[in-house]
């Protein structure tokens, strides 16, 4: 029951387990939004050759398999690789650099959609006003917002679930003081509850997995709202 294994140190070991979770996967995202919606944009005013090819690379980005990017990372990190003497592997900012690959293709993609979705007759009418390109991107922007919005939070929602990268990058770590308690270094809610059920903590395995449930319910709503805002906004157009 959780009375036999829900101490204060028990609770304290969760709470740095689910703040380390929320600052990569905010980290990562915010990264995320600020590379993927300039690159919607250029991709969503520009015509040019393979401009379907460059899309559809996109949407197969936000498939691909998360142990392959953590791999990839854990390549470019190590010692041996390009970027070993940063001394990154094996730290947050490993787990971030993962997450920011993972999360890039969906935000990317749907922002590109939401871009795509906005009339060309604003985007002329803009130009005809005298609007300069950066006019005309923030009024775009501002037309796909909550399409834009929906995208972070899918890209959100990749992350703060994600356990195969950021396990092979980060490499679950957990630092422990001389009382015994715990607190998380590199270990996140999802590989957490991987450690507890291989350990036959199953209590605290579904403390943490409600609390991972709750965050996604929050993304989930947050989107969901958004996307109501969005019909709503739609139909009052009309």
């Amino acid at each position: 029951m959780l009375q036999e294994f829900a101490s204060g140190a028990d609770w304290q070991y969760f709470v740095s387990v689910a703040l380390v979770s929320l600052y990569v996967s905010t980290t990562a995202v915010a990264l995320s939004t600020l590379v993927s919606v300039p690159v919607a944009l250029v991709i969503g005013f520009t015509e040019f050759p393979g401009k379907r090819g460059v899309a559809a690379v996109i949407n197969t980005g936000m498939g691909f398999p998360s142990v392959v990017v953590g791999l990839l990372v854990l390549l470019l990190l190590s010692n041996q690789g390009p970027l070993g003497e940063l001394g990154l592997v094996f730290t947050p900012t490993a787990m971030i650099a993962s997450q920011f690959v993972l999360a890039t293709p969906v935000v990317t993609s749907i922002s590109l959609s939401a871009v795509e979705s906005v009339g060309r007759d604003v985007r002329d009418a803009a130009f005809t006003l005298g609007g300069t390109d950066a006019d005309v991107g923030l009024l775009v922007v501002k037309e796909a917002r909550y399409g834009i919005v929906t995208a972070v939070l899918a890209g959100y929602g990749r992350a703060i679930s994600e356990v195969g990268s950021i396990l092979i990058v980060g490499g679950n770590i957990v630092l422990t003081d001389t009382t015994g308690a715990k607190t998380s270094y590199t270990r996140t809610l999802t590989t957490a509850i991987t450690v507890e059920a291989r350990q036959g903590r199953y209590e605290a395995g579904l403390v943490l997995g409600a609390m991972l449930l709750v965050l996604v319910l929050c993304v989930n709503v947050l989107g969901s709202w958004v996307r109501s805002r969005s019909r709503g906004r739609g139909e009052v157009r009309r």
